[in-house]
Order: C-alpha cells, then structure tokens, then sequence
C-alpha cells in the first residue's frame, strides 16, 4: 500500500524533488558515480523523498560534504521540517542539527549521555562541564598547575 500511494503521485513528487535539489534536473542523466558527494546526498535524500515518507531517516546527511553544500543540505532538510515532514536526523554536527530539531540526545560510545531540547544540549556551560571537564569555578591553567586535565 505504501509503495502504491507513492507510484501514482511520482511524477508531482519528482518534479517537488527537482524544485528542492534544482540541480538533479540539470544532472539527471548523469550516472550517480559521477555526481559530487553533495549531489550524490541530494539524490539519496530526493530518493527517500519519491516514497512519500511519513518519516524521512537521516544519517549523517553532511558527512564528507564541502562547507558551502553542508550549508545547502540543511537549509533544504530544515525545510522539510516546516513544511512538517517528520525527521530522524543522526548528526555529528550538533550545532546544524539542533537549529532543525525539537528535541535530541547525545550518544557517546553507544549510550545516551544527554538529552534534551536544542537549548538545554547547546547550553555552554553544561558542555564545558561534561565534556571538557571545565567547570567556571576554575580555569585550565589552574587545572594544568595542579596536574589535572583539561579534557577528560
């Protein structure tokens, strides 16, 4: 049934792809092994797209990309979140995912270490405490005269 729902409006959904990723029309007859690895995550997210998902799964959609098309990517994965579509994003760039996100969770080594809203898990002071081991009661310099670490 799913499958089906997506075959009958494919072409609408195609053409909403190209309005989004305008640059897969230009390049569509170009095999994907000889797309950019930009284009290429445009084609897997367009690609995801074509099945009318109720939920759109993410995986390190800006993984090995170029500054200015991890910039894209987002801008375009942000607006699929306000055009209300549904996201499960997996990120190592926290800052990037959690403008999109409602709410998230850190996960180190396989298990959850935080979570929260973007404002909670972006709060400096909590990241200093946590993963940089600084707290404002004392500096690194005083931590480094003592013996102590500065990161754990």
């Amino acid at each position: 049934a799913y499958a089906h729902r997506a075959r009958e409006k494919a072409e609408e959904t195609l053409e909403y792809v190209y309005g989004l990723f305008p640059r897969l029309r230009e390049r569509a007859r170009v095999k994907t092994i000889r797309l950019s690895g930009g284009e290429q995550q445009m084609v897997g997210i367009g690609r995801a797209l074509m099945a009318k998902p109720l939920l759109l799964v993410l995986d390190e959609p800006s993984l090995g990309l170029a500054p200015k098309t991890v910039s894209e990517i987002f801008e375009k994965v942000r607006g699929l979140r306000e055009e209300g579509m549904t996201l499960l994003l997996v990120e190592q760039n926290a800052y990037e995912a959690l403008k999109i996100a409602d709410f998230g969770y850190v996960v180190q080594n396989g298990h959850v270490v935080r979570s929260g809203t973007p404002e909670t898990l972006l709060d400096l002071e909590a990241l200093r405490r946590d993963y940089f081991a600084i707290d404002s009661e004392s500096s690194a310099s005083d931590r480094m005269k003592n013996g102590n670490s500065v990161l754990r």
